[in-house]
């Protein structure tokens, strides 16, 4: 018999966390709402049962997180941002943990105990090894079991990536050393899938043009926080963020601003 313990971690626990933490939930909330309400397609996609057992891998501010567990038996959220997590317990989510995806392959919910790994705009931060998340996701299932997620594809959000690049290497930076996002093509993460033991039964690389939630400068703050990361004084910071949002002022259109998104969506099979 399956048993998963529905107790989060206390938050003051995760404090050893919280230094190296560059997230922020709240600047999430304000400038990313779109994230999770752009999700529900994956959802679909996954059909969790009322039996099931489920992980939400890179489960953010555990918005996506609630609506699977009106779904199925249990969930379990993970994040690598201790602020996240802190956000995602404090708006209920049962079972939420600490726990960076490339170190799920040697984590104790690592047991085979899943029906499912469901994963939204989340596995493309995980660019350090991408491999090894995958292993981890595989070990966390079941035979059969079922991976479903969306992540950033190949040349998602092209026009902000290449403004930031651009920004970084006139102030004599390499902008590759600060990049925090792998995007990968369907050829290439399918083989990927297929290497370590999953049999896919869809991929698909979906443009979607995305309204934001704020502007390109908000967009920047929450998410690209990690290009500003070798500029030590904080006015220049400001210059860089302006700079990128005035360089792709075509993407404000009647004061609404938009990023050209570019989705791989995928659903594989632990073979």
């Amino acid at each position: 018999m399956v048993h998963i313990q529905h107790t989060s971690p206390p938050i003051q626990a995760q404090a050893e966390n919280d230094d190296q933490d560059k997230w922020s939930s709240k600047k999430y909330v304000k400038n990313a709402s779109f994230v999770p309400v752009l999700g529900a397609p994956v959802v679909q996609l996954l059909d969790p049962q009322p039996h099931e057992h489920i992980l939400d891998l890179g489960a953010g501010d555990g918005i996506l997180t609630l609506d699977l567990e009106k779904r199925c038996k249990s969930v379990v959220a993970v994040d690598a941002s201790a602020d996240m997590i802190r956000a995602a317990q404090e708006v209920g989510c049962q079972d939420a943990r600490v726990v960076d995806g490339h170190d799920l392959v040697d984590h104790e919910l690592a047991n085979g105990q899943f029906d499912a790994v469901f994963s939204n705009a989340a596995l493309h931060w995980m660019k350090r090894d991408p491999i090894r998340v995958i292993q981890g996701v595989s070990k966390c299932l079941k035979p059969n079991g079922r991976f479903v997620a969306e992540c950033g594809g190949f040349m998602n959000c092209a026009e902000v990536r290449g403004a930031l690049h651009a920004a970084l290497r006139k102030r004599g930076h390499n902008p590759e050393d600060y990049d925090p996002w792998f995007f990968p093509g369907p050829k290439t993460y399918r083989k990927m899938l297929e290497d370590n033991g999953f049999q896919v039964e869809s991929m698909d690389l979906i443009p979607r043009l995305t309204e934001l939630s704020t502007d390109i400068a908000g967009w920047v703050d929450t998410f690209g926080f990690a290009f500003l990361a070798p500029i030590e004084d904080e006015e220049e910071r400001k210059r860089i963020v302006r700079e990128v949002q005035e360089t792709l002022s075509f993407s404000c259109d009647d004061g609404a601003w938009y990023i050209m998104y570019v989705r791989l969506r995928f659903k594989a099979i632990k073979a």
